[in-house]
């Protein structure tokens, strides 16, 4: 009998400190290389071309660290780990912060959408709905003034189309600057006096403390639509691009390959740099890729580019790592591709 309650008590220790291994929360968060999946049943163009080949969405993973796995990034090379206070901006709780990122994956979208119908010489149309508030950050100026939901429609009475132009009217400001922010709530309009200052964990970059979104309405022939289930952030802009513009027109833009790349994209189609480029370069290598795209940055130092041929040539990939700046760089390499 006391050999089982002992056999007992150490079975209870192991469950117990097995849990504890693979389940409790500490205060970090592991950045580590995601998947690289096809974007064909990701992007679907009303009956548009196949090619032999495939477009990649390439992604990294993340999540709270356990103590095995804080374990298991400290020896693995592409395993970042970070402090939950750098990850989640201060005054943002997390449920904000995905919605942010799901909001910027919406908004990638439409960019690349917009992009590639142009390029294509599709029918498109854009109308312009709005900017809204998404999150305010705690201790920053527009706190109590503004919230969730607003619309802001003018700054300094000068009237707002998109959040790009919203913040050009700030950003040559300095801080301490009052500016006077108009904004619909609830049928209602209202003007808020608005002090600019340096983000808490930004000093460099400044403003009041607001996070935005552009709604446009984008409508387009061919129809399109998109099922990026919970991926969320901007920096598959140039890959969502390039898989539309392949399934709108007759030639086949991959010729067989299979195809990579990161970078968010703009609406003027400019390809810009993200984050994470070491992880997405690793995650293309494991699925195969033979092409990675990456945004050169006009070959400034510790470009986007620069880290991920350094990452290639680390990891002894054949996988060709291709610098672009716009679209248009990527869409030339692809057409000449033998």
């Amino acid at each position: 009998m006391t050999w089982n309650k002992k056999k007992f008590f150490t079975y209870l220790a192991l469950i117990i400190s097995f849990s504890f291994l693979v389940s409790y929360q500490l205060p970090y968060y592991i950045y580590k290389p995601g998947g690289a999946d096809a974007l064909n049943p990701v992007v679907q163009v009303d009956d548009g071309y196949q090619s032999e080949g495939d477009m990649h969405l390439v992604t990294v993973s993340g999540g709270q660290a356990t103590p095995i796995g804080y374990l298991w990034a400290m020896f693995n090379p592409y395993h970042d780990i970070k402090r939950l206070e750098d990850v989640f901006p201060e005054g943002v709780s997390r449920e904000e912060y995905f919605q942010v990122q799901l909001q910027m994956m919406e908004s990638s979208q439409q960019a690349s959408k917009v992009v590639a119908y142009e390029a294509a010489g599709e029918e498109i149309e854009i109308s312009y709905e709005g900017v809204y508030v998404v999150s305010v950050v705690d201790g920053m100026p527009a706190e109590g003034k503004l919230q969730t939901g607003d619309k802001i429609t003018e700054v300094d009475n000068q009237s707002v189309k998109d959040a790009e132009g919203l913040i050009a009217l700030v950003k040559e400001e300095e801080v301490g600057t009052d500016i006077t922010v108009t904004i619909e709530r609830e049928e209602e309009y209202l003007t808020e006096t608005i002090s600019l200052a340096p983000f808490p964990n930004k000093p460099e970059k400044i403003g009041i403390g607001i996070q935005l979104v552009t709604n446009r309405e984008v409508t387009v022939d061919p129809e399109l639509s998109f099922s990026s289930g919970d991926i969320g952030g901007p920096s598959a802009g140039l890959m969502f691009a390039l898989e539309i513009y392949d399934q709108l027109t007759e030639e086949d833009l991959t010729n067989g390959y299979q195809i990579a790349g990161t970078g968010e994209i703009s609406y003027e189609g400019d390809v810009l740099p993200i984050g994470g480029i070491d992880k997405k370069v690793v995650a293309a290598h494991e699925e195969g890729c033979n092409v990675f795209f990456a945004p050169y940055q006009n070959g400034i130092e510790d470009s986007n580019y620069q880290i991920a041929v350094e990452t290639a040539e680390e990891i002894g990939t054949s996988m060709e790592i291709v610098p672009v700046d716009t679209f248009q760089d990527a869409l030339t390499y692809l057409q000449t591709l033998q």
